[in-house]
């Protein structure tokens, strides 16, 4: 689990509301000489050694603009036309400025975007010293993603007008009055404004390798060493800290969550909502302020070796700006993240009479504590460990089967997938990947027997990626299990990390890592996972938008293949249940309300997402909203769907913290209609084993 905090995220200093302030020029930001030198050498990396090298040459640099320009202005909102034309002047000069490690194009192309941005967030808080006419018939785009750039400063002061009029509408159809909305976006303007200027040489940096990395490959990335050390720690699952999570809220570190067993929860000197004013360093270091810093630095800042100990200056949640502060002393310690680790629960199944137990286990990742197992420690953390000891307590909970839910696992340690498949089918071939030199290697794994040998089920959606597919596609290769939901993502490609310091034989970290394409995955059956993915033996409907979300909307995906299938024999024989589960699932969910009003709720959503325009009449928007409230009413209060009542206008850090924490929890404890269906599907497969003879055991073909 990662602490609550983005690069890019919300960064303001305290002050006052002022509608008229001039902004100050935003910060002139320069590329350094060790930043040429790590966009140079990840160049050498990619031009060489990747798995489908792209020369760095003018049909690149093209890419790579175009890309790091939507990547600063998806929506087409900040840059003119006459930016764009003086822009794409330099269109083919990306691979030269790389080459003569010369960054002064991407650097001058941020520091205009910082501009239009003071210019765009100053022009919005004016507006909002003026009223608006709700009564006019007018719209405003809400996907601009391939409209044309404003040609003017008075075209693009009437988009913005917009914006901020639809803003507004929102907060007012929410019940606010004027004085509450004025308020509040003048707040989040600033907001944004204030971002301005806290961000940094390396945050430029990051966004223009991000543009060419991934015009490169869409899995091939660059990231410097904050970036780094949080990847590490979502694999090992833990981290050296004080077991808080943070959250930025009115330019205050706020606490979010306490960890439970962690040094915070443990001190009993902190509360959620309380806030950090200051952090030191030792028994006696001296502290210093951190109102109005980015959270990603108090964050470092908090982090630490285990043992020591840091010192926080504390304004308590329910004290004003103004009241008496305290510093509590906090020894850091190991924080086991158990939030992301595997997890078990029972669901029921009620059905002809007949009672069944199906035991879930979801895993958001495949984790792997690669140093502990390095060092030999025999204790050490992996998800196929923790899979293999839920599978162990189920048995003794007398489960009937066993549901994988995988949705939004987006992968991790291959050989962790690996080892996972093995609980299931024993000793085998799993995946198959051929490198850059098209040479073919077959790995599997040699458990002699397997931990569980019952009925099966794994439950994927588009969000389920890389080890995953590859256990997902495993399991239905061998036949060994009916593979439910969505088709997952497509991503069958291998990545390893390089560490640019240990190549260019620095002491000290400077370069950052690169990670690049090396290698594409197979199934044993001879397909790919690429871009196609695992397609599922019973489908289950989705929320995610294809065009957005999978392999499928990268415009640079390498193209499905097929190779030579491995050789395998068959764990089961699913196959020949699944006409009967399929006419199984249609009959149960045709009768099963929960799951219509599903079926119901992803259409609704999809018309929204297709919609490329909203009104900003407020009589049409009132009509609108009256309509999706009595929709939700209509529904017996069992039935909880997808869709929400009526939008508050907020953004998250503009609730209190204890109403954004409800609505965090009520999606958490939604009804999850899908994975109660999939765990009836698995039902149906032990009741059609049985009724077969085999007592609930698959039969090896």
């Amino acid at each position: 689990m990662r602490l609550v905090y983005s690069l890019f995220g919300i960064f303001l200093a305290i002050a006052p509301s002022a509608y008229a302030l001039d902004a100050a020029p935003p910060p002139v930001l320069s590329p350094s000489q060790t930043q040429g030198q790590a966009a140079h050498l990840s160049a050498e990396f990619l031009t060489r050694y990747a798995y489908k090298p792209v020369a760095l040459d003018d049909a690149l640099s093209a890419k790579v603009m175009d890309r790091y320009i939507k990547y600063l202005d998806p929506e087409r909102s900040f840059f003119l036309q006459a930016d764009i034309d003086k822009i794409m002047a330099d269109r083919t000069k990306i691979d030269d400025a790389i080459e003569h490690q010369d960054l002064k194009v991407p650097f001058s192309i941020f520091n205009l975007y910082l501009q239009r941005l003071v210019d765009r967030m100053t022009f919005s808080r004016d507006l909002l010293k003026q009223g608006f006419d709700f009564g006019k018939q007018e719209d405003f785009a809400i996907n601009r993603e391939n409209a044309p750039w404003p040609q003017s400063k008075a075209e693009s002061d009437d988009l913005w007008r917009k914006r901020v009029k639809n803003d507004w509408l929102r907060l007012k159809l929410a019940g606010q009055s004027d004085a509450a909305i004025k308020d509040t976006l003048d707040k989040r303007y600033k907001n944004i404004l204030d971002r301005v200027y806290t961000y940094k040489s390396d945050d430029v940096f990051q966004q223009f390798m991000e543009a060419y990395t991934t015009s490169v490959d869409p899995h091939t990335d660059y990231f410097g060493a904050a970036a780094s050390a949080d990847f590490d720690i979502s694999m090992k699952l833990s981290l050296v800290g004080i077991g808080a999570v943070l959250q930025e809220r009115d330019g205050y570190t706020t606490i979010r969550e306490l960890v439970p067993g962690g040094p915070a929860q443990l001190s009993g000197k902190l509360e959620v909502g309380d806030r950090i004013i200051g952090v030191g360093q030792g028994d006696a270091g001296p502290i210093k302020e951190v109102v109005g810093t980015r959270l990603d630095e108090v964050v470092q800042m908090i982090r630490g070796t285990k043992d020591t100990v840091v010192r926080l200056d504390i304004l308590p949640a329910a004290a004003g700006d103004n009241a008496t502060h305290r510093i509590i002393n906090l020894v850091r310690d190991k924080i086991s993240l158990e939030k992301q680790a595997a997890q078990k629960s029972i669901v029921p199944v009620e059905e002809g009479g007949v009672s069944r137990k199906i035991g879930v286990i979801t895993l958001p990742a495949f984790y792997e504590d690669f140093d502990a197992r390095r060092k030999g420690d025999q204790g050490y953390r992996s998800a196929s460990r923790d899979v293999a000891k839920l599978l162990d307590e189920l048995k003794e909970e007398k489960v009937d089967g066993v549901l994988i839910d995988l949705r939004n696992n987006g992968g991790g340690s291959l050989s962790e997938a690996i080892d996972m498949t093995g609980l299931f089918v024993g000793a085998g071939p799993v995946v198959q990947q051929r490198d850059t030199d098209g040479k073919i290697k077959i790995q599997g794994d040699d458990l002699p027997t397997p931990v569980w040998t019952g009925p099966l089920g794994v439950l994927i959606n588009r969000g389920s990626a890389s080890a995953s597919e590859i256990f997902a596609a495993a399991i239905q290769d061998y036949q060994r299990g009916v593979i439910i939901g969505e088709p997952s993502f497509g991503k069958g490609t291998v990545q390893t990390v390089v560490d640019l310091d240990q190549v260019a034989h620095n002491s000290k970290p400077k370069l950052g890592q690169l990670k690049l394409t090396i290698a594409q995955f197979f199934r044993i059956d001879g397909g790919t996972t690429q871009l196609k993915g695992v397609t599922p033996d019973i489908s289950l409907p989705g929320l995610s938008d294809p065009k957005t979300l999978g392999e499928q909307s990268y415009d640079n995906a390498l193209p499905w293949a097929q190779i030579k299938p491995a050789k395998y024999a068959l764990e089961g024989n699913i196959k020949a249940l699944l006409p009967q589960l399929q006419s199984r699932h249609d009959a149960r969910v045709e009768k099963d309300p929960d799951y219509q009003r599903f079926i119901e709720d992803a259409a609704e959503l999809k018309a929204q997402r297709e919609k490329q325009t909203i009104s900003l009449n407020e009589t049409v928007r009132r009509n609108e909203m009256t309509a999706m409230t009595n929709r939700l009413k209509s529904r017996d209060q069992s039935g909880d769907g997808v869709l929400r009542p009526a939008d508050d206008g907020l953004q998250g850090n503009e609730r209190s913290l204890s109403a954004d924490i409800a609505m965090e929890n009520a999606r958490k404890n939604a009804k999850d209609v899908l994975k109660k269906e999939a765990a009836s599907i698995v039902a149906d497969e032990a009741a059609l084993l049985q009724q077969a003879g085999k007592s609930g055991q698959p039969e090896a073909k």
